[in-house]
């Protein structure tokens, strides 16, 4: 089971801010495999998966946006009713907590990738979909 590296960025809120990150991205020819994004305590919140994490990272250090890493399962499921509800009572199972998920392109229109926060990752990595 793959981990990926998650970026975690917190910027103002306001309207066109994710278009602009976007964009800056696919300049430097970025690609966005996983996304999810909120407001918390009045910033905005991006969880991004991508295919170029160092360009990312750069990208957004040229931007002074401010962004944190962190390791994240990666599991590749079928795009089928129930099989995320079949992998994560899995994860229950085995006693590991998911914190957030959320799902991206897994190169396939039959299947996505599920990216979880995990209370164990290394147990994690152990449970097969």
């Amino acid at each position: 089971m793959p981990r990926a590296k998650q970026l975690t960025l917190s910027v103002p809120d306001r309207p066109g801010m994710l278009g602009q990150i976007a964009t800056a991205l696919g300049e430097k020819k970025v690609n966005i495999t996983g996304m999810s994004a909120g407001v918390m305590e009045g910033r905005g919140m991006i969880w991004l998966v991508v295919d170029k994490t160092a360009a990312a990272k750069k990208v957004f250090a040229q931007h002074g946006w401010d962004a944190k890493e962190d390791e994240v399962l990666a599991v590749t499921l079928a795009d089928t009713p129930g099989s995320l509800g079949r992998y994560a009572s899995k994860l229950g199972k085995a006693g590991i907590n998911i914190t957030f998920a959320y799902t991206g392109t897994a190169g396939s229109a039959r299947k996505q990738t599920g990216f979880f926060g995990v209370s164990d990752l290394k147990a994690a990595l152990k449970v097969r979909p």
